[in-house]
């Protein structure tokens, strides 16, 4: 816990960002893990644990099934890039592939480079 009546507590607080959701200057990003984090390595098996969406509910917080919607909303956006950015890459993949067989690439290759 971070002393919130200090002068460091409360600068530390007001740099604190917390978020419903991914907002949008974070929506379009790419997501990263900590390892060190994951629940899987930081408890033990059958310890009992809960996340934030439901603590939160059961405090009084209206929000869950709003986020839960936009949750579902921006899987379908995120399925269709990555379909999108699979297609891009089988492409250039496929480009490449045939690009580097040409007869330059064999003049280039002969002389040595």
């Amino acid at each position: 816990m971070v002393s919130h009546k200090t002068a460091r507590g409360k600068a530390a607080l007001e740099r604190l960002k917390i978020f419903e959701g991914i907002p949008p200057p974070y929506d379009k990003k790419k997501r990263v893990v900590v390892p060190q984090a994951l629940r899987v390595l930081r408890l033990k098996p059958g310890r009992k644990y809960t996340t934030l969406g439901k603590l939160s509910t059961s405090v009084g917080w209206k929000y869950e099934d709003v986020v839960a919607k936009l949750e579902d909303k921006r899987k379908v956006s995120s399925a269709e890039y990555y379909a999108k950015k699979r297609a891009f890459t089988k492409k250039v993949s496929s480009a490449s592939a045939a690009a580097s067989e040409s007869d330059v690439a064999k003049q280039l290759a002969s002389f040595g480079y």
